[in-house]
């Protein structure tokens, strides 16, 4: 790391690729966005050009972790389970390692997101930080004393793909998930999932709800209700297994302030103890966390 002045961080999305750079103290030194491009070839030369306009405007040489909606198969070194289908069956790190000339660091943009806030973020200090992002999807990532917990099968942190625990007889059989499977937390808390569940076959839009519930609005406030219980099992089951030091949540549904409120009440009927005080928190750096844990892939800079 030595012969690095900065940490470069990508983030690739489906719609924009955005690049941030962190100064020794952790600081933003850079930060910019491009729209992704159409094709594999053309993402790599886009974040290639990135790279190349952060290390001309700070003068030097930038270590690279990027953030992925999917992951790299272990056994394979291809990219599996990415929504931006591009990336998918593709060696994506040796080809971006080989066009930049020096080793990258991929991970799953959950994972960044975890890692982001257990660095300098809503988690920072803590042990074990499990990092939730809710929105119009569902996942978490997994960091154990600052690193990334992959897993053997680099599918540690996958708990929207879960099951929904403790179901209801009105819960089931529950809804086909896209991943193939039924049931899945995704399908019952992520935004979608709320707007149906409140509004009906057909919605998609969660935002309002919580305006709605507060001014009254009796349906919204249930659907709210159902919805803390249903993240609160979620959650029971990672503080049954992994028993994290700090909870922190992301994405769109993470605005709901009511979250904080009922999440670590309702966690003590469900987790097997007589003694339940795992802190769920906001992240601190909202959409910035998963570029920001994309630079922290790699350590300080000596």
């Amino acid at each position: 790391m030595s012969t690095y002045d900065f940490r470069i961080g990508i983030d690739l999305g489906g719609t924009k690729i955005e690049c941030i750079a962190l100064g020794r103290d952790g600081q933003e030194a850079m930060r910019h966005r491009v729209a992704t491009p159409k094709g594999y070839p053309a993402t790599l030369d886009a974040i290639a050009a990135l790279v190349g306009e952060t290390e001309q405007k700070l003068g030097g040489r930038g270590s690279v972790g990027v953030g992925i909606p999917g992951v790299v198969s272990p056994v394979t070194g291809l990219v599996k389970n990415a929504n931006s289908i591009a990336l998918n069956g593709n060696r994506f790190d040796a080809n971006l390692a080989a066009k930049l000339g020096r080793p990258v660091k991929v991970a799953n943009d959950a994972n960044c997101f975890a890692l982001s806030e257990a660095s300098d973020g809503a988690g920072r200090g803590h042990g074990v930080v499990f990092g939730v992002i809710v929105g119009t999807g569902c996942g978490s990532g997994i960091v154990v004393q600052g690193q990334v917990l992959n897993g053997r099968n680099a599918v540690a942190g996958e708990w929207g793909h879960t099951p929904l625990p403790w179901p209801r007889a009105d819960e089931l059989p529950g809804t086909e998930c896209w991943c193939g499977h039924r049931n899945c937390l995704e399908t019952w808390i992520a935004g979608p999932s709320l707007a149906r569940d409140c509004d009906g076959p057909g919605s998609s839009d969660a935002s309002g709800i919580p305006a709605r519930a507060a001014s009254g609005e009796a349906k919204a406030a249930a659907a709210l209700d159902r919805h803390a219980d249903r993240m609160a099992r979620g959650l029971a089951v990672i503080v049954n297994v992994l028993d994290p030091d700090v909870i922190v949540l992301g994405g769109g549904l993470s605005n709901m302030e009511h979250l904080y409120v009922e999440l670590p009440k309702r966690l003590k009927q469900y987790v097997f103890s007589d003694f339940v005080d795992t802190p769920v928190v906001k992240n601190m750096h909202g959409d910035s966390s998963g570029v920001r844990g994309a630079a922290w892939l790699w350590p300080t800079p000596a």
